[in-house]
């Protein structure tokens, strides 16, 4: 990405704890309550043509329980029947019975391509809604989490092409106008990629504002704009002013240009792809470069005029502007060199090397117009010479010395398929990349919303450690602020081989990660003891302990969703929705 900032992320050391203890099993029992649904969670299985990787990314792996951070323990997931079904918990002890806030107009079942139907809560008082088939819904909802004040009324419905799953939304004023900004994912069969998957991710960042004619508020589309990468993103938000995107991906986004704008790129592509003949040609063996200029038919010997010194060339032709210009790969012996007009109207300078051996990689410095010519016999010196560094045989000759690489060294559970994942923030405006990191080894964990004001965090792994991230696109200089971490967690996660979900309290006060199946695993901060213990190994005291505790669902069924706020975890199957009380109240 040209032009762009080549940012760093910046740990904050305080936040850091260097002599962490590891976390001590605890055995203390966990409240669960479980809610009985009366009706199932319209879960969609994959297809049989949706079978990558991304597919079980995007839908395979969704998460079924939505929450909305702007109300406090406030959850909401569909049903079988289309019905949006709420649960707010005030005490656990007196659980109310899901209720339905609103039904989607469309039946699901009649469709037979739908993918899972999603929400995102944009404002406190606005909500996305998509049933899966292609059809999105903005709702104004009133203040939610409570049955005076809850009422959804759709204010904008439209069918958008093919179906999608929404990523992210955020409601924004701009010049006395409200809009919603929201991000659809779409998994898209690509008939141009033969040798790949076959598929490629489309985002589409969809604007949709407010039209006021003669007192009737109406809702339309006013921006559309798609991009499109190779897998997808494990993190995509639109920023709180509408104004930029980030993503978080393995494989690049980059936008798609309506026709007319990719007519035009392709001719300026053209113009700079003409393949241009080489300026010059030039060929060296261990002690000398021979370098042959085509020159026009009337230029004669007293047109030419060229200029040796120990590292520098020049070269120019009657009173035009020099033809070649420049520092020399290497030095040569200067007062050896010389130039003649060749046969073929071409003209052939010779330059000696000063110190014999060495292949130079190119001519002049940072001249990319001139094409080196290697003869067969060069071929296959070169070739031999690099034999040493690769073989056909896996370590042909383990017993020589140490192998090359000892895959033992590396534990399995820290193996994984990202080897480097890039965090782009883009401009709305010029869709251009603006700033961009190299994520390398950070290992993508999970992410979570801290502030419904502010975009989502994202948590990676940062050696043994999972640190929190929060995006502040108001701050360029500092744009990414690390805000909580927690101790050893992306070691301790990676040896879950069963993982499902991960999540962690808006307060950082636990981490959260689920199976597929019944386990769930908590990770608390590390607390003060009540009594102060003593390291016998480290000869000092400590002074606090972090625990992990274990519940194990009543549930047979997979788990479909999970979610967790300060005080407790929610936890989806099919037919239940657990309550699991991890925090009291402070």
């Amino acid at each position: 990405a040209a032009g762009a900032a080549q940012c760093s992320l910046r740990t904050k050391r305080l936040l850091l704890d260097a002599r962490f203890e590891g976390y001590k099993l605890s055995l203390e029992p966990l409240a669960c309550y479980q809610l009985a649904l009366d009706a199932a969670v319209a879960e969609v299985a994959l297809r049989d043509d949706q079978y990558t990787l991304d597919h079980m990314r995007a839908f395979g792996m969704f998460n079924y329980l939505h929450l909305d951070s702007w109300y406090q323990d406030n959850v909401y997931y569909i049903d079988q029947y289309g019905r949006v079904m709420n649960v707010s918990v005030t005490l656990d002890t007196a659980l109310q019975k899901p209720r339905e806030v609103f039904r989607l107009p469309t039946d699901l079942a009649a469709c037979d391509n739908r993918l899972c139907a999603s929400i995102y809560f944009s404002s406190s008082t606005w909500v996305t809604l998509s049933d899966g088939t292609g059809r999105l819904y903005l709702i104004k909802s009133g203040k939610r989490g409570n049955s005076a004040s809850e009422k959804w009324e759709i204010v904008f419905n439209e069918e958008l092409g093919s179906p999608f799953t929404i990523v992210h939304s955020v409601s924004f004023v701009k010049s006395d106008k409200h809009s919603v900004a929201v991000l659809l994912l779409r998994v898209e069969k690509d008939e141009l990629d033969t040798k790949g998957s076959g598929y490629h991710i489309a985002l589409e960042w969809i604007t949709i504002t407010e039209a006021s004619q003669e007192g009737d508020r109406r809702y339309e589309i006013f921006k559309r704009r798609v991009l499109q990468g190779k897998s997808v993103p494990h993190y995509a938000a639109i920023e709180p002013s509408g104004d930029g995107l980030m993503i978080l991906s393995y494989k690049p986004f980059k936008f798609m240009q309506d026709e007319e704008d990719k007519i035009e790129e392709n001719t300026d592509e053209e113009i700079t792809n003409e393949k241009k003949d080489p300026l010059y040609y030039w060929q060296q063996t261990e002690d000398d470069l021979t370098v042959t200029v085509p020159v026009p038919q009337d230029i004669t010997k007293d047109d030419i005029k060229v200029h040796f010194s120990p590292d520098n060339i020049y070269v120019t032709l009657k009173d035009q502007p020099p033809l070649m210009e420049g520092k020399l790969y290497s030095s040569v012996d200067h007062e050896s060199c010389t130039w003649i007009i060749g046969e073929n109207k071409s003209l052939e300078i010779s330059l000696i090397k000063k110190s014999e051996g060495p292949q130079w990689p190119e001519l002049i410095v940072g001249d990319t117009r001139g094409e080196l010519i290697i003869d067969p016999s060069q071929r296959v010196a070169m070739a031999e010479s690099l034999m040493h560094l690769t073989s056909e045989v896996m370590n042909s000759n383990p017993d020589k010395e140490k192998p090359p690489c000892n895959a033992q060294e590396l534990e399995e559970c820290d193996a994984f398929l990202e080897d480097s994942a890039s965090l782009c923030r883009f401009d709305g405006d010029t869709l251009k990349i603006t700033h961009i990191i190299n994520l390398g080894s950070n290992q993508y964990l999970f992410s979570v919303v801290v502030d419904p004001k502010e975009m989502p965090c994202f948590c990676l792994r940062h050696d043994v450690d999972a640190l929190l991230w929060q995006p502040r696109s108001d701050q360029p200089e500092n744009m990414w602020e690390h805000i909580a971490t927690f101790n050893a967690l992306g070691y301790v996660q990676a040896s879950k081989q069963d993982k499902k979900f991960m999540a962690c309290a808006p307060n950082y006060s636990y981490a959260a990660l689920c199976e597929c199946l019944r386990r769930v695993f908590i990770y608390r901060q590390p607390t003060p003891l009540p009594t102060v213990l003593y390291n016998r190994k480290e000869g000092r005291q400590v002074g606090q302990v972090a625990k992990q505790l274990v519940a194990t669902l009543e549930a047979s069924d997979p788990i479909l969703g999970f979610q967790a706020t300060n005080e407790r975890l929610f936890v989806l199957t099919t037919k239940t929705l657990f309550l699991i009380k991890v925090n009291t109240e402070n």
